[in-house]
């Protein structure tokens, strides 16, 4: 995916749907320019998953949760 915004749950169980016949573990990530831009989107993150911070790069914030 070449965008950036939350992986909110309505595109995370499209995504798993997608790639239901993989035998690779799937990792959600959603991907934001700087902590601005993912404090608009914070509270619209699934459960789940990683949030990468383009300005920030040695980090990732995980959003905990069950695995679906």
């Amino acid at each position: 995916m070449a965008s950036h915004g939350p992986a909110d749950p309505k595109k995370h169980q499209e995504l798993t749907r997608l790639f239901q016949g993989s035998t690779a573990g799937l990792v959600y990530v959603a991907a934001f320019p700087n902590k601005s831009a993912m404090v608009k989107y914070v509270s619209n993150i699934s459960w789940d998953t990683e949030a990468r911070i383009a300005n920030n790069p040695s980090h990732l914030i995980h959003f905990y949760g069950k695995r679906l």
